[in-house]
């Protein structure tokens, strides 16, 4: 059976924290800063946004590996953090990020909406995100409540490698029944998220204002003056760029008039590998 190019989106494949819920993307870098004072160690809110989009366990030792960070962690130790420390301060993180999740669940402003417009047009809508289970656990749980549920969820322990890498992405195709990865679009405020849906041959959108790389709760952000604002849509967008997006936008309340775009250039026999 020869090979058809797909003329419609099948799937969307959105991230969690700053794109569905959490405008600002704080619950976890905020965790991120407590966890690592716990310890005795000073972590600013701006060097925990750094690795953003990493799976939690990862995201640590990316931070234990700024030099910055790892010499403050050896004027407190007297050595630089080993993977065992990295666990032990993943270990503190988790029951502080359960504990705290819920201060940082409501849903985007205009999620809900863009959502139901994708599944008016038949499109499935997984997720993934950089949260273990037992994490997802709670958002999933505090998201029903506020009238989101998502056709599937991965969490980043549940495949063997999280982002960059498209593990996440893919099993989404697997448990969605999507039959070709040109027909998905993946959606995500973090370079790594991006990356993830760029190796999984997928559609990508880049959202500059509502996640990490702005870093401002909802009101903040409408409060910046336009040419602030402009600015910060350029200095992100250069953030994005190496991981190539292949569309940007503020936030997902502008999601579904890049999928007619997308459905555009599906329909002219264009695919996301070569775009």
């Amino acid at each position: 059976m020869p090979y058809e190019t797909p003329r419609k989106l099948q799937a969307a494949i959105l991230d969690w924290a700053g794109t569905v819920v959490d405008f600002g993307s704080f619950a976890p870098t905020q965790i991120f800063v407590e966890a690592f004072g716990e310890f005795g160690v000073a972590v600013s809110l701006a060097e925990a946004r750094g690795p953003m989009g990493m799976g939690k366990w990862d995201h640590i030792r990316t931070l234990c590996d700024d030099p910055a960070i790892a010499a403050r962690y050896a004027a407190q130790f007297g050595r630089t953090p080993t993977d065992s420390d990295v666990t032990a301060i993943y270990e503190r993180f988790m029951p502080l990020q359960i504990e705290k999740i819920a201060d940082h669940s409501a849903l985007i402003p205009g999620a809900l909406e863009a959502i139901g417009a994708l599944r008016r047009k038949g499109i499935r809508i997984g997720s993934c995100s950089g949260y273990p289970a037992r994490v997802m656990e709670r958002v999933v749980a505090l998201a029903r409540q506020n009238g989101y549920v998502a056709d599937h969820v991965v969490a980043t322990d549940e495949v063997p490698n999280g982002r960059p890498w498209p593990a996440q992405a893919l099993a989404n195709v697997i448990a969605l029944g999507i039959d070709d990865v040109a027909a998905c679009v993946k959606v995500d405020d973090t370079v790594p998220g991006i990356l993830e849906g760029r190796r999984a041959g997928m559609w990508t959108v880049a959202l500059t204002c509502s996640g990490n790389a702005l870093g401002l709760g909802y009101d903040d952000y409408r409060a910046l003056p336009a040419d602030r604002l402009d600015a910060e849509r350029t200095r992100i967008a250069d953030l994005f760029a190496p991981s190539r997006p292949h569309f940007l936008i503020d936030t997902i309340a502008d999601l579904p008039g890049v999928v007619q775009d997308i459905e555009g250039l599906l329909a002219a026999g264009r695919m996301p590998q070569s775009c």
